[in-house]
């Protein structure tokens, strides 16, 4: 076990699941990873792996099957994930997103529908907010739903869907203007959906096409796709809460827990770009003597290392405030921010530790360097991290003159 990124004050049960995890990634993410990656190949048997685990149903109560466990158990599962491949705590993640905005959100009936199915790993999930024109103005959807007797009719085009082909329930966020006169707040406008359909690609309902996945730099095996409604029918009662109007709090709760589940992954990525990189230093050889022993090379480990402590700590610390039931968006900005910069840090001096070999597809730290920079930009960018952050602050340290 490594001495970096330790968690101070954890349960029996929770070291347990961690080490269970730590030595499922060590034996049946890490052997594999990278050859998986290189063919954009989806990772069906860890997946299958991961469902024996129970870890589809982490966080979802036990009385519907899940294990109950809290936000920072989940979170530090995911570091370890990620720590094997980043690709597949992104297949978990947005189906815990869609879990947690039932549990929180959800009428008793959708509760029962869907989350005893999504703790078996049965029922997948994905959420889908963005669109190709929106960027991170979330306010200026164009999807729309529109009532019609018992059911909404949804038209629109959706974006950078993780798990799109995968999934077979899709909260999918929707402009509806029923219910709110003209001159309404843009963002109580909008309601989320919850859309059952098919796995796989083209029309999975009708009215509903999965065009196919998107060609990516990294985050590779994991489909993202776009979503493309024409005509959608949804039943009344798949307006998840049953009321419309608040699709847009729902939405941002789950990215605030989403931005705990980044930071996670960024940790879990740099911890294994700093492994890769001590261990590298250690072997290569310059000069007559191995590089780790240079000076210059000891510095660059020792600002790696930090750099790993912090954005864990911090991590950490986003994930007890949200399960202490208190606001954590200032914390969960923070650690999202933080361990995103950093983790693309640290993995561009394992890239250079490596010299040339690192720009060799033979090593694992060249799929991290096409990895890393997803987090910069998954669950808002550090631009609308910083704006998050700082309007907490001045609501926190409001002058009193």
């Amino acid at each position: 076990m490594s001495r970096l990124a330790q968690t101070a004050g954890l349960t029996d049960i929770q070291r347990e699941i961690l080490a269970t995890v730590r030595d499922f990634v060590d034996k049946e993410i890490l052997p594999v990873a990278t050859e998986l990656e290189h063919r954009d190949e989806y990772p069906t048997q860890i997946v299958e792996g991961l469902k024996e685990l129970g870890l589809f149903g982490l966080m979802i109560p036990e009385e519907y099957g899940g294990l109950g466990e809290s936000l920072l158990t989940y979170a530090l599962c995911v570091e370890e994930i990620a720590r094997g491949w980043m690709s597949v705590s992104g297949i978990i993640n947005t189906h815990f997103i869609v879990a947690y905005l039932l549990k929180q959100h959800g009428t008793q009936e959708q509760k029962d529908a869907f989350l005893p199915r999504m703790a078996a790993g049965e029922v997948r999930g994905a959420f889908s907010m963005s669109e190709p024109a929106l960027g991170s103005d979330v306010s200026a959807i164009t999807s729309k739903g529109v009532r019609d007797g018992d059911a909404y009719v949804l038209d629109g085009q959706k974006m950078w869907l993780t798990n799109g082909g995968t999934s077979t329930l899709v909260a999918v966020l929707c402009r509806t203007d029923e219910g709110h006169p003209e001159g309404t707040a843009r963002h109580r406008s909008m309601t989320t959906f919850l859309v059952e359909k098919e796995a796989g690609f083209g029309e999975v309902r009708p009215g509903l096409t999965i065009p196919g996945k998107i060609d990516k730099m990294g985050y590779k095996g994991v489909d993202t796709t776009e979503l493309i409604m024409d005509g959608l029918r949804i039943p009344a009662n798949r307006v998840l809460g049953g009321t419309t109007g608040r699709g847009f709090y729902q939405m941002m709760d789950g990215v605030e827990v989403g931005r705990v589940n980044v930071a996670a992954r960024g940790c879990g990525v740099a911890q294994r770009a700093f492994e890769l990189g001590v261990a590298y230093a250690q072997q290569r050889h310059t000069f007559g003597k191995p590089i780790a022993q240079h000076q210059a090379i000891q510095f660059k480990l020792a600002e790696m290392a930090t750099k790993v402590e912090a954005a864990h700590a911090m991590m950490v610390n986003a994930a007890r405030k949200k399960d202490s039931g208190e606001r954590n968006d200032l914390e969960a900005g923070m650690a999202k921010y933080l361990a995103s910069e950093f983790c693309k840090e640290v993995v561009e001096d394992a890239f250079r530790i490596h010299g040339g070999y690192g720009f060799s597809k033979e090593y694992e730290i060249e799929r991290l360097y096409r990895e890393a920079p997803m987090l910069l930009i998954g669950e808002g960018t550090a631009e609308i991290q910083k704006m998050i952050i700082g309007r907490r602050l001045l609501e926190e340290y409001r002058s009193q003159t």
